[in-house]
């Protein structure tokens, strides 16, 4: 709630200096939407972390293409673009000319540099904010090249319960209505090419959290399917601990917690949701590691949303992702590193009680009884 009241304030403040008459700029919409693992209830490192998309108003005449540049951006992930229609007037021309780039001889939104005067007007926006929020607490803004900017918050004294620091990362995002939006793909690494700056990545998090509101509907009081996701991302982080690179990277992205959400989901809807009950904790966590590993060696884990013809027709999907084409989710890795990933989580779940042992901290440990 305090995060939540933060960022109205800095959203707030940044919509009212952005507004300017015409197509000539970009702006804030004025809302902003809570994603990730914090708001789904499944987070298992740091608590006081949080994921924000805040919507941009942009002119009209873009149009997304969901194959604009086949063979140029990353497999395994959904790549669009946001092309501008043939014959711009000329009065839009200095909007193209400051945010938009061309490929294959046609302008595109650019994700890099809308991304780079978002965290410019946020910095602007922020010695207002500062001042309406002196009593509640001191906020900051970082910023790494090429990734959205994050929103520090520091409580002073007893205004909240909790003294801890807080982290937001404010994440830009292009609305395609329906819920759906746009967001700039992450760098990836050294070792991974780097996706044109015209291409953009698609985020979904509305339509997973309408899938997990059903599920908790359907779903006994005491189901455990979050919590097997938890204990799962726990376990993927603490055997990263005892990896080598370079696969202890790679072991990081293919158990991608998107990676795990999906497995999750392709397996709840394979069979009744009363087997889900808590008592049937264990079960159901040994059902997930085997389905992961399946997937590891066939190499084939689909995008849960994209193109996805079973879906409970009480979720509502857009007629975007329904036309979408399927995507596989670890396209981008090659056989060898899939097998070795595919035997070390299962190498993983038999070793469970001592990689816990071995890698927890003892602050998380359960104290011995006493004789």
């Amino acid at each position: 709630a305090h995060v939540g009241r933060v960022v109205a304030e800095l959203v707030r403040a940044a919509k009212a200096q952005g507004l300017q008459p015409g197509p000539l700029a970009l702006s804030l919409r004025g809302d902003f939407v809570r994603i990730g693992s914090a708001y789904e209830q499944h987070k298992v490192r740091s608590p006081d972390c949080f994921d924000i998309l805040v919507p941009l108003r942009l002119p009209p005449r873009l149009e997304p293409q969901p194959r604009c540049a086949e063979g140029l951006g990353r497999r395994g992930a959904f790549l669009c673009g946001l092309r501008a229609r043939a014959g711009w007037p000329r009065r839009y021309r200095p909007f193209a000319e400051g945010f938009c780039v061309e490929l294959q001889g046609r302008s595109y939104l650019s994700s890099g540099l809308v991304l780079r005067w978002f965290q410019g007007h946020l910095q602007r926006c922020l010695g207002a904010v500062r001042y309406r929020l002196q009593e509640r607490c001191r906020i900051s803004l970082s910023a790494c090249p090429g990734r959205p900017p994050t929103l520090h918050i520091v409580p002073c004294s007893d205004y909240v319960c909790c003294h801890i620091s807080m982290a937001v990362r404010l994440i830009p995002a292009i609305p395609l209505g329906d819920a759906l939006y746009l967001t700039a793909l992450p760098p990836e690494g050294p070792q991974v090419p780097p996706a044109p700056e015209a291409l953009w990545g698609l985020n979904a998090s509305r339509q997973e959290q309408r899938l997990l509101s059903w599920l908790k509907e359907q779903a006994p009081a005491s189901s455990c399917h979050l919590k097997c996701l938890q204990i799962l991302k726990g376990l993927r982080d603490l055997r990263g601990q005892g990896l080598e690179e370079p696969f202890c990277s790679q072991w990081g992205r293919v158990l991608s917690s998107y990676v795990l959400k999906t497995a999750l989901f392709s397996l709840l809807l394979q069979g009744p949701l009363e087997a889900w009950d808590e008592r049937f904790l264990v079960e159901r966590l040994e059902d997930l590691v085997l389905y992961l590993r399946n997937c590891l060696r066939k190499q084939v884990l689909m995008h849960f949303f994209l193109g996805n013809t079973s879906l409970p027709e009480a979720v509502a999907v857009p007629r975007f992702l329904k036309e979408a084409a399927p995507v596989n989710l670890l396209a981008a890795f090659d056989g060898p590193t899939l097998d070795l990933a595919a035997f070390q989580l299962i190498n993983t779940w038999i070793q469970a009680p001592h990689i816990i042992r071995m890698y927890s901290s003892p602050r998380y440990l359960r104290p011995a009884l006493t004789p």
